[in-house]
């Protein structure tokens, strides 16, 4: 694809849809920014500063267009103790390192390894971060004024009903001015934006984190940092893949980790947080009708401008229409299909989304949760591959030798049912294995292996393994002993 091919395609080929979302994105942004500075523990503007930089900065840098990237509570929540104990300085250093990691990650391809994540541990993580929203939401719902409830009811109808009139207008845009009309006009008891915290009146300046330069730093943001980074990509590729399936498109992973690198260097040099890609943020966005880098880019700077320069507006947003739009999130958000397909699919997929959902419901952690279902989904995988092995035997006409044909694949799982499919009792002069439909994957296969042949001539039978293919033949030639001097002895350890 050509510069100019590329450049239309990604910035100029959905302006105004582009323009709208990313409106929208930046009014949602505002009480989430804050909420995760809170959790965190450090001045509402760092997360607000944060948000503006990394989504500026991912809308050039990032490898997936139409994804919102800011700082997030999954993030927030690694920042805690850091903050408490060594305070804003730390936590900004440690940012830059992060940033410095994920880069390197992005050079080393890691983005690859999304392949190995189960399309039902995507699920169970959709679901997860749904029910999240959702749950975030509640503080804002219980134990507040009566007025809130009618509110977010008719936050809620603009959303949903104004679409099957006029599509012309990104519905929850329309939901926040109506909904901040109605509580000036009508001077309404509910809580605004302005009561979450103080939003900053300047711009942010390049600084640098005022913290010695040492080896005692070091040790200090390290393990920090690698947290933040491993969470961040785990969580910007989770949602880039989700961001693929709701646009029918593809991403560029490896070039996404390096973008959330430089998002956060710059984050961290802008006296910012951490962040990473945010799904209901992203969800929002592309129902809005965004699609391009321009609504990330637009979400950004919009932020900066409504917080720096809008301030006194941006206050007076009543909390219950953000709540009414993230209400609409979690509900666009969870895969609702996935509980009609509990029947339908394998019992092994459903088990992997529902861990998957347990996990990060429980932990609020979602690269726990995503961890379980990965390891879950390599159990199950591996189990269904190890029943696949089949081993048949075949005497031949004097009774004086019996060949054995494998079928399937050997490796740790399958190993000990490979051992088993042999008559080590029976008395013939010669056994042939043929193993040219089966594969030896690692060295318990290539154990068994040995462990097979050298069964077979303590009993005085002489052994032939026919038909090893390239890749398991490399792998015997170099680790199996059965057929090197003084076998018996090495292969029992003597």
């Amino acid at each position: 694809m050509t510069f100019q091919t590329s450049l239309r395609q990604d910035w100029l080929s959905n302006i105004r849809g582009d323009l709208l979302a990313g409106t929208v994105v930046a009014l949602a942004l505002i009480p989430e920014a804050i909420a995760f500075s809170i959790i965190a523990g450090v001045d509402p503007k760092v997360g607000l500063y944060a948000s503006f930089c990394i989504a500026v900065v991912i809308a050039f840098a990032g490898g997936r267009p139409g994804m919102i990237s800011a700082a997030t509570g999954a993030m927030a929540l690694v920042m805690v103790t850091l903050v408490k104990d060594h305070g804003l300085q730390y936590l900004l250093a440690a940012t830059v390192l992060t940033g410095v990691l994920q880069i390197l990650a992005g050079w080393l391809r890691l983005g690859e390894l999304m392949r190995f994540v189960s399309r039902s541990v995507i699920t169970g993580f959709v679901n997860a971060l749904a029910i999240l929203i959702f749950m975030a939401q509640l503080p804002e719902l219980i134990g507040v004024s009566w007025v809130v409830y009618p509110m977010v009811a008719a936050g809620l109808a603009i959303i949903y009903v104004l679409p099957l009139f006029t599509k012309a207008v990104p519905s929850p845009l329309v939901c926040i001015v109506v909904l901040t009309v109605v509580a000036v006009v009508f001077k309404l008891d509910i809580r605004t934006v302005g009561d979450m915290g103080q939003l900053p009146d300047s711009l942010p300046m390049f600084l640098l984190p005022d913290v010695p330069l040492d080896l005692d730093t070091l040790r200090i943001v390290l393990p920090y940092s690698l947290t933040l980074a491993v969470v961040g990509l785990l969580e910007s590729m989770m949602t880039a893949s989700i961001v693929d399936d709701l646009t029918d498109t593809s991403s560029n992973k490896n070039r996404e980790c390096m973008g959330q690198g430089v998002a956060n260097i710059a984050a961290g040099f802008l006296g910012g947080m951490a962040g990473c890609a945010m799904i209901g943020q992203s969800v929002i966005n592309v129902k809005s009708g965004g699609r391009g880098r321009l609504s990330a880019l637009v979400a950004g700077v919009f932020l900066l401008i409504l917080v720096v320069f809008l301030g006194r507006w941006v206050r007076q947003i009543p909390m219950a229409a953000l709540v009414a739009v993230m209400v609409m999130v979690s509900i666009g958000t969870f895969s609702w299909e996935s509980i009609r397909n509990l029947r339908k699919h394998p019992p092994s997929s459903s088990i992997v989304m529902l861990a998957t959902v347990a996990v990060v419901v429980a932990t609020h952690d979602l690269a726990k949760g995503v961890f379980v279902g990965v390891l879950l989904s390599g159990v199950f995988f591996a189990n269904k591959v190890r029943r696949v092995l089949r081993i048949d035997s075949a005497m031949s006409a004097d009774g004086a030798a019996r060949s054995y044909s494998v079928v399937g694949q050997v490796f740790f799982a399958s190993a000990g049912a490979f051992a088993l499919g042999f008559d080590f009792k029976e008395v013939v002069r010669r056994v042939s294995i043929d193993v040219s439909h089966a594969h030896f994957w690692d060295i318990t296969a290539v154990n068994a292996l040995d462990m097979v042949v050298m069964k077979f001539r303590r009993e005085g039978t002489e052994v032939e393994v026919l038909g090893l293919n390239e890749a398991s033949a490399t792998l015997v030639d170099r680790f199996a002993v059965h057929d090197k001097p003084d076998a018996v002895e090495r292969l029992m350890g003597h």
